[in-house]
């Protein structure tokens, strides 16, 4: 199945359509998709994100992490800048015409207070192999 996204389509609203469930986007970590061949390969497509807490909260987080354990006010930002870099990633691969991304990498960089991630991977089109009989 592929999505045709009409011209003004919004990054907004792609992202809706995604978290709703409205549109189907097959990702894997490995290069192919059990079940699936691959038909036409896109290219490249990322997804970015910079996230950072209030200060009082990173604040918080710092003196946490002086006396050891768990910051769990750090991980929390840390996955949802995760997950808002995968969307991201799955609405480029949209906005190019696939329905699947494959190789699936993410990629992290030292920031203090705030957490940077790009998630990326190779968009394609894919069809199912099985047969719906």
């Amino acid at each position: 199945m592929t999505v045709q996204v009409r011209r003004g389509s919004t990054e907004c609203h792609l992202l809706k359509m995604l978290a709703r469930g409205e549109v189907a986007m097959m990702s894997a970590t490995t290069f192919e998709i059990p079940g699936h061949r691959t038909i036409r390969c896109i290219g490249v497509v990322r997804g970015l994100t910079v996230r950072t807490r209030s200060l009082p909260l990173t604040i918080l987080g710092g003196l946490r992490t002086l006396f050891g354990g768990r910051a769990g006010i750090f991980a929390q930002l840390c996955e949802s800048a995760r997950e808002e870099a995968f969307q991201l990633m799955k609405t480029h691969a949209l906005e190019l015409g696939a329905n699947a991304v494959v190789g699936v990498r993410y990629d992290t960089g030292p920031m203090v207070g705030a957490a940077e991630v790009l998630c990326y991977g190779t968009a394609v089109v894919v069809e199912s192999t099985t047969s719906d009989i």
